[in-house]
């Protein structure tokens, strides 16, 4: 981890409410996908191209993932959190703290939004036009949480819900729906991701997406990206490392949809690996979470800084290109 970065992340630790810490940094199960998450990108290194100049200045290949209820790390929540991205696409999650048009009006950059669909097609089409009319640019739908995972710390702590004061705001005050802190999970299909689409003229990815026929499919049931993820561990603890995933889905979708990366992205390094082995960008969540509980909207912009300034020095090093060719197993 960067250094900065595990700075920000002790002093997260330090001020957080513990069974909040626990929240935001558990995994499901005995956590193992959660560490290999990160373990995966010190199994790869990067062979640098020499003789090539260091390149133009690159566009910064980082979105800020879907992470719930950043009120528990600070008390302007994802307020705070849009306006450090300065550019950066933020993807609020549909369990934000902050309703979705709040969070727009806040933002210095683009904003997409995260939906689980809900059984009720009442509300999912409820929380569509919410997006919609914030001023949002893009669906991003999480596909890898037919039920909740079962977090062992959240259930040790009996943390269940949220503390008074607090909601899922994007929830409030829609038919259907019992209360603001009302999110269900269910199993859904294909064509209920076809009717999504035919229901809204905003493009629609994918989030957590591992398997390379799951990944051709989400192409040609027309779909604008996808997220290859694991949910940062918190689902599925059996499930491969998210960069180990990465290089069947590149292959199989050949380039027609661009590919995010989330998961255990921790420095340049991790963002600079993930490019050569095939992403279009990658995807930042817990790190985002430690900033803004140490300082904030400050905090934020931190992160982002050195994650930038990082990225910006590796591809320097490496003549200002990534390519598959440069990725090597670390012996």
């Amino acid at each position: 981890m960067n250094p900065v970065l595990a700075e920000l992340h002790d002093k997260a630790r330090a001020v957080l409410d513990p069974v909040h810490y626990d929240f935001f940094a558990g995994g499901v199960g005995d956590e193992i996908v959660l560490a290999d998450n990160e373990a995966a990108f010190r199994r790869h290194a990067l062979l640098p191209r020499v003789l090539r100049g260091k390149g133009n200045s690159a566009e910064f290949p980082v979105l800020i993932s879907p992470t719930a209820f950043h009120k528990l790390a600070h008390p302007d929540g994802e307020l705070a959190t849009a306006r450090a991205a300065e550019g950066t696409v933020l993807v609020s999650s549909m369990a934000s703290t902050v309703p979705i048009a709040d969070v727009v009006a806040a933002a210095t950059g683009p904003v997409w939004f995260q939906l689980y669909l809900q059984p009720d097609p009442r509300v999912t089409e409820a929380l569509v036009r919410r997006a919609e009319q914030a001023g949002c640019e893009a669906l991003v739908v999480t596909v890898d949480s037919p039920v909740f995972g079962r977090h062992r710390r959240d259930i040790a702590n009996e943390f269940h819900d949220l503390p008074s004061g607090l909601a899922a705001e994007n929830m409030r005050d829609l038919a259907g729906v019992a209360g603001p802190r009302d999110i269900e999970m269910a199993a859904f299909s294909w064509q209920d991701v076809d009717r999504l689409r035919a229901s809204t003229s905003l493009p629609v990815w994918l989030k957590g997406v591992l398997h390379p026929a799951d990944a051709v499919l989400a192409v040609g049931h027309g779909v604008a990206g996808i997220f290859v993820s694991n949910h940062g561990g918190r689902q599925l603890d059996v499930v491969p490392a998210a960069l180990d995933a990465l290089p069947a889905v590149v292959k199989a979708v050949g380039g027609r949809v661009p590919l995010v990366l989330d998961g255990g992205v921790r420095s340049g390094g991790d963002i600079a690996l993930a490019l050569a082995m095939g992403a279009s960008s990658v995807g930042i969540g817990r790190p985002v979470l430690w900033g803004l509980a140490a300082d904030g909207e400050a905090g934020v912009h931190r992160v982002l800084g050195v994650l930038r300034d990082e990225f910006e020095h590796v591809l320097a090093m490496c003549g200002g290109e990534l390519s598959h060719d440069m990725v090597v197993a670390r012996c």
